[in-house]
């Protein structure tokens, strides 16, 4: 009885390895197919003519593109930094709400992380036109604050339920006043989901293409709307090498992330067992 069990237990992890193996295999090949392809001396994606670096000299000669990506990643960092602190704030509210006004709230923000990104770009464009805001910088800005808001707060959120209010408690007792237990006590205990509120958001932005695609106006773009842009012209290898660039920075934030929350994870541990010992 236990061999078969042990049995049926092995061809399901098999058949899990196989699964797994033929995701990994349709979300990457197209990608490496890409990268392959960034570093071929040819003009087209017929066939590889050989190793050249000549359309990653193109794109970093192109002072157009150059422009884009700075406003690319400033309208990244800047968002995400917005949205790491209004979430933080949203989180440690809804945390002291209680009953129907709580559900009311994560309500709220899940709408934002469930509604499709071509009614959000859409509901944004009337609301800037409405307003009289000018489209660019600014609305490409306020757009993505929002839209990360609600992922900063699903990350956060759990680790203040987490917090153990006896070491809120504890500072209090000790005379801290409301700020010093937040800003010495609370904030370190929650940073391990600050700062994956702050990569996802991040993330988020470099990557997002629809809501961006409607609050950009004349002289302003991002690297997800160019590439659409010069995809529709037509074949050209310099997409290739700039979404090659695109992808490796998006895979270094995920292991920089990765190290980060591994680091506050240990460190949280070793707090943890502090508290142990002093009780």
């Amino acid at each position: 009885m236990r061999k078969e069990v042990g049995i049926k237990m092995k061809q399901k992890v098999a058949w899990g390895k196989l699964y797994l193996g033929l995701v990994f295999i349709i979300l990457y090949a197209p990608i490496l197919y890409l990268m392959i392809f960034s570093f071929s001396s040819g003009k087209t994606m017929e066939h590889y003519h050989g190793f050249s670096l000549q359309h990653y000299a193109d794109l970093f000669a192109d002072s157009r593109m150059i422009t884009i990506v700075i406003n690319t990643v400033l309208v990244a960092v800047l968002s995400s930094l917005i949205a790491t602190i209004i979430g933080t704030l949203g989180a440690l509210a809804i945390k002291e709400t209680r009953g129907t006004w709580r559900n009311s709230l994560l309500s709220l923000n899940n709408v934002l992380m469930v509604s499709p990104d071509v009614i959000i770009g859409a509901s944004f464009l009337i609301f800037f036109t409405v307003l009289g805001i000018r489209l660019g910088f600014v609305s490409v800005l306020l757009s993505h604050v929002a839209f990360s808001i609600p992922i900063v707060v699903l990350m956060v959120l759990p680790k203040i339920n987490e917090l153990s209010p006896t070491l809120v408690d504890a500072a209090y007792d000790l005379g801290a006043s409301r700020w010093q237990a937040l800003s010495r006590v609370i904030l370190p205990a929650i940073s391990p989901g600050i700062m994956a509120g702050y990569f996802m958001a991040l993330t988020y932005s470099l990557d997002d293409f629809a809501v961006t695609f409607f609050v950009t106006g004349n002289g302003f773009s991002t690297l997800s709307v160019e590439i659409y842009s010069r995809a529709r012209q037509g074949v050209n290898l310099e997409i290739n090498a700039l979404s090659t660039l695109m992808f490796i920075v998006s895979l270094a934030l995920v292991i920089g992330y990765y190290f980060v929350s591994k680091h506050a994870g240990r460190r949280q541990r070793v707090v943890t067992v502090k508290e142990g010992d002093a009780q």
